[in-house]
Order: structure tokens, then sequence, then C-alpha cells
């Protein structure tokens, strides 16, 4: 009986006492810091009630990726720091903490690059038990933050969608807001997929917002989104940007748009504008700066609109290629004498519709259009897919503006018909003329080509969709005939491709003054539409200047966009493996001394073992823009394409150890005959 006396004292006073005195301890302090725990027994002595606290969870936002599989766009982890100014301010005052808050801001504000004193600021607001400090921290600085061990500061999960190439396609791409949801092009339109499947965590807490310990939690996992891959060619897409980055420097243009298509589908090749921005720092460029202008841009399209008016000419029987007109340079029609553009020194006298199309004259267009008539005109319009929506998976696409037709009178039928008084939109443009190219079929543009899942299971795969046949094949024929005479012997002739034949049509607007409601003698939108290989096409072009301003006053589309066309041409054509020349070998010749042989790649070598993040640089020596694309890639390498022919010079030397994911800038020299 003693010894269990002993055994009961020494519990008592050996284990009982120092548990006591812990558990008062964690009471004390859980008062002095306001604990976000609790026991369930507790709020039922103290009748305190209980509730149900549901938090989402956000998904993972799926990833967009190009034709080739590079990664246009992603979601990486980051953090939101925030603060409970309330908590700390206490702490601080009872001596429990020994920084002050002014320290606390300093340390804070080194990490974050925030002003000091705006986070003091913050920190003063000591009736908020909670504020938000900084949005998408990297996890590294949020480690730091956390060793830092201030009370109250803590972090959340958030997601940061990054751009890994800049501001490569970024106006087709778009943008994603704070929340997590796209705003803009393909991140808004796809915004559904992408998101994915938001989660819930169900946790049980007091009416003070404490989790009840013990408390049971319910919960379902977030979904990630889906991936989307896109008809977007990074290859032609790269030859896209530079030449937006060389029109935009030698124009100081107020835009510029380059919009590329295969015409046989309505798959989107490449599009791009200037001014440009990083959608990963959106927030520092104006929402107009971030508009598409291929499928937004509203304009007159000028002479490239005769393509259209034209072929339902041709369609409709009404002329044919060798139809002679008159065209002195003038033409009065009502109160208005519609002119040429050269018209101060030609006069061209009898000329045919192909001629007239070569010259780029008004004054055959507006008879062409008048002898098609005002039904048939605005029946081939639309059957064009002017005057609505392509339907485009992008969001912002326009409608255009069309007169209407029971406005119409004789003056706007013969100005419409060379691409005055309407409105269109680039893509409406590239649209009616890749049906052009194509044989007379409408199809409806895409950019998107499949939907996968995380795990690469398929979701949708989009397919070309035909809208309707608006002209018939022959009459497209006769067409291609005219515009590739365009190129040969006409405004497009700086077009013209060695061994390729290559159809086009130059455009020349006049912009409507603001100022007096009147078309600008100063102010042109130049532009040049244009398909090759015109018997067979692969890629159909639309570049459109607005507002040029250079030195030497040229404003006409021949002579401003014709060349870049051709440069974008070229390099596609040597992509798709179709030689520029019709006697061209396979083997190039870098000067005119060296034998006509094709180089080879050499073995490489790596300079060291490469690590999981890093890759070993390949010799791209004489590969074609196809070969050395699908090598890089294979490499993980991302890759920047100038010249056409066959690779002679690399911007990394082969062997060299990188971080996967850096651009190699290849060049190429011109192929030549043995």
């Amino acid at each position: 009986m003693k010894i269990q006396n002993k055994r009961v004292t020494y519990f008592s006073r050996s284990r009982w006492v120092p548990l006591f005195l812990g558990i008062l301890m964690l009471l004390v302090l859980g008062r002095l810091i306001d604990l976000q725990i609790v026991q369930a027994s507790d709020l039922k002595q103290k009748g305190i009630e209980r509730r149900t606290n549901d938090e989402n969870v956000r998904p993972q936002r799926g990833a967009i990726f190009d034709a080739q599989g590079n990664v246009l766009a992603q979601s990486i982890p980051v953090k939101e720091v925030y603060a409970d100014p309330k908590t700390l301010n206490d702490l601080i005052s009872t001596k429990q903490f020994k920084s002050t808050k002014e320290d606390v801001a300093k340390k804070l504000a080194s990490l974050l690059g925030i002003e000091p004193q705006n986070i003091l600021s913050d920190l003063n607001k000591t009736n908020l038990s909670w504020i938000s400090l900084a949005h998408h921290v990297d996890v590294q600085k949020a480690d730091q933050i956390m060793a830092l061990k201030i009370p109250g500061v803590g972090l959340t999960d958030e997601e940061k969608r990054v751009n890994p190439m800049g501001s490569f396609a970024a106006s087709a791409l778009g943008i994603v807001t704070q929340d997590g949801h796209g705003v803009e092009g393909l991140e808004n339109y796809y915004d559904k997929e992408l998101y994915g499947k938001p989660g819930f965590i169900s946790q049980e807490e007091d009416t003070r917002a404490r989790s009840i310990l013990g408390a049971p939690s319910q919960g379902e996992p977030p979904i990630p989104g889906d991936n989307l891959t896109l008809t977007l060619d990074s290859t032609i897409q790269y030859l896209i940007e530079q030449q937006l980055d060389g029109l935009e420097q030698t124009t100081k243009a107020k835009s510029v748009t380059i919009l590329a298509m295969d015409p046989k589908t309505g798959r989107i090749l490449g599009m791009g504008s200037r001014p440009t921005f990083d959608p990963s720092n959106y927030q520092k460029v104006t929402p107009d700066v971030r508009r598409n202008l291929a499928i937004s841009m509203t304009y007159e399209p000028g002479s490239t609109f005769k393509t259209v008016t034209g072929s339902a000419a041709l369609e409709e029987g009404v002329i044919a290629p060798d139809s002679v007109f008159f065209d002195p340079g003038y033409l009065q029609v009502g109160p208005k004498v519609i002119t040429n553009w050269d018209s101060n020194i030609a006069s061209r006298g009898n000329t045919t519709f192909t001629q007239g199309m070569q010259s780029s004259s008004n004054v055959v267009l507006a008879q062409v259009g008048m002898k098609l008539g005002m039904n048939a005109f605005y029946t081939y319009l639309r059957a064009f897919g002017f005057g609505s929506k392509t339907g485009i998976d992008i969001s912002g696409e326009e409608s255009g503006i069309l007169v209407p037709q029971n406005k119409a009178r004789e003056l706007d039928l013969a100005t419409m018909s060379f691409g005055q008084a309407n409105s269109v939109t680039p893509i409406q443009l590239l649209t009616a003329i890749s049906a052009i190219a194509n044989g007379g079929t409408l199809y409806k543009p895409y950019i998107v080509d499949k939907i996968t899942t995380p795990d690469g299971q398929l979701v949708k795969q989009q397919k070309p969709t035909s809208v309707r046949q608006v002209i018939s094949k022959e009459t497209a024929t006769q067409m291609t005939q005219v515009l590739e005479q365009v190129v040969n012997n006409g405004t497009g002739y700086l077009a013209k491709i060695p061994g390729i034949n290559v159809a086009g049509k130059t455009g020349t607007a006049q912009k409507i003054d603001p100022s007096t409601g009147d078309y600008s003698s100063t102010d042109y939108i130049a532009s040049f539409a244009t398909y090759a290989p015109a018997e067979n096409p692969k890629i159909a072009l639309l570049v459109i200047v607005d507002t040029p301003k250079m030195a030497d006053g040229e404003h006409d589309g021949g002579p401003i966009c014709a060349l870049p066309a051709k440069a974008i041409l070229e390099g596609a054509l040597q992509y798709y493996g179709i030689p520029v020349a019709s006697n061209t070998q396979s083997n190039v010749s870098i000067s005119p001394t060296e034998a006509s042989v094709r180089p080879s790649p050499k073995p490489v070598t790596p300079e060291r073992t490469p690590s999981a993040e890093e890759t070993v640089v390949p010799d791209l020596t004489g590969l074609t823009m196809r070969q050395a694309g699908i090598v890089l890639e294979k490499s993980e390498l991302h890759f920047s394409f100038s010249g056409s022919g066959l690779a002679n010079q690399q911007s990394l030397p082969a062997g060299k150890v990188v971080t996967k994911g850096t651009t190699v800038t290849v060049t190429f020299s011109p192929l030549a005959s043995p």
C-alpha cells in the first residue's frame, strides 16, 4: 500500500505537474499570439460556435505548345507573401518579438524589391489581421522570407504565367491575369480548357477563423487544365518576327502586321504585329499595344482587294483575262473622278484586265465592278466572308464594316471594286485570297491543332472546315495566272523568286483623315498579299504596314512590303524542302571559288557531361532549315533562322553544353547549281 502511495505521489509530482505546466504555457502562448488551432472540446466548454470553411484550390493551368512542341506559355508555382499586422504589432508591443516594424519592412523590402516605406505602410494597418504584401514571388525568395521567422508573415500558393520565348507570337497567345484566367487571345478563347477544375478543402473552424484540431477535413483535389498544341510553326513564326522587326525599324510605321496561312486547310502558320509586348509582363503596356491586329484591325484594303473583284467577274463570265478596257488614267463616275496612282505620268489607253491588274489600275477595276453589278458584287462580297467574322479560335476578332447594300450608289460600287469604302480585317482578306489560291474553297481559319490532357491523352483534334465553294477551280486558276503576272511583270516584281511561281497583289490604300473625313494625302496603308508556289501553294501571306513614315516618302505596297514577303516565302519554301530555283541541286557553294559540295555535319564531342537541365549543341553544318529545326528540337533547343539554303553558321559551337531552351541562331547560305 505504501508502495502504491509512493507511486501515486511520484507520478503526480514528476509527470502530472510538468504536463500541467506545459499545457498552461501553451494556453498562455496561444492567447498571446492568437493561435489558429484549437481543441474541439474547448469550443464546447466555452460555448463558441463551430463552422465549416471551404477553401478553393486553384488547378494548374495547361500549357501552350507550338506545332513542333516548343513551350510558348506555361504556369510555374510562385508564392503570395502576406502579413498579419495586428498579430505582429501585438507581439512587438509586448516585447515578445525583438525587432521593430521598420526593421521588418527593410528586411522584406530587400527580398521583395519593394520600397520599405510601402511595406511599412501596410504593416501599420494594425486593425487588419491579413494584408497582401506581394504577388508572384519566386519560391527561392519565399523560402528566404520564411527563414526570417517574422510572426504573422506567411505564404499562399499562386501560379505565374510565363512565356519562355518572350514576345514571340504574343498577340496571338494573349495574357493571363493574377486570378489565373485568360482575358485576351488564345488564353481567353480556350480559358475553360486551360484553366481546369478547381478543388477545395473543407475544414471546421471557430467563429474566430481558427482551425479545430482533430476535426474531420474533407476535400477534392483540383483537376489540371488541358494543353493546347497550335498549328503555328515556330520556323515560319521566326521568319515573320524577323521581318516585323525590320519593317518596324525601317518604316517607322504606326503598326506592322504579318499573317501566314496554309491556304489548303485554313491552318494559321504564323501571325504577329509591331509594336509588341511580353505576355509575362503585360502590365507594362496598354491594351492597344496588346491587340492582335491580324484579327482586329479594320482597314480599307486598297488594291489587294482587286483580287476579289476580279475573281467574281471572271466567275460570272462578264470579263475574261484578256478583256479590253479603256484607261486614260481617270474615270468619271457621277460627281467624282476616279484616278490611278500614276495618272499624272501614265495614260494606258486600251488595256486588258490582266494588264490592269499588273499596273494596279483603279480605272480598270472600277469598270470591272460596274460590269459585275451591285447585286452580284455583294453576293460575292459575302461569299468570300467579308462583313462577318471568320470564326478563328482567338478572342478579339472584328467583323469589318461594309457599306449597306441598300445605301450603296454607283460611285460606291466603283470605289469598292478597287478596295475603298469597305473595311476588312487581315484575317478576312487572307482567308479570301487563300480561297483563290486553293482552287475556290473558303476555309475557316484555325490556330489550335489539338487539345490534350496533361498526360498526353487526346481530348480534341481540330480538322480543316470547308465553309463554301466560292468560285470554280477554273476561275481560281485564271486569277492565279493573272496574279503571277503581277509579280513577274507588274507592281509585285520585288517578290519574284527564281524557279518559283509566285502569285501576289500589291496594295496602297489612302487612310481617312479624321479631321476632314476625307482621304488623306499623306497617310497610307501599304500591303502585299501573296502565295507560293502558285500552282500548288504551301503558304499564303499578307504583309501590312500602317502609316509608313520613311525618309524618302515611300508609301506604296510593292516597294515596302514585297521584299519582306519574299524573304518569308523563300525561308518557308526552303523549310518545306522546295528549292528556290528549278535547276538547283542538293549542294551548296559558299563562295564562287569553293567546290559545290554539300558539307556534312561533324561528330560532336561535348565539352563536358551535361546535367539533367542541360543539353549539347549539335553540329548543323549543311542541314536544311527543316532538318536543322528537327535536330534542335530533339536537343531541346530553340532556334532563330536567317538566310536560305543550307546551314553554314551557328551562334553556339557544336559540343557546347548549354541550358535546355537556349536559342541557337543559324545562318543559311544561298543554294547554287554546280
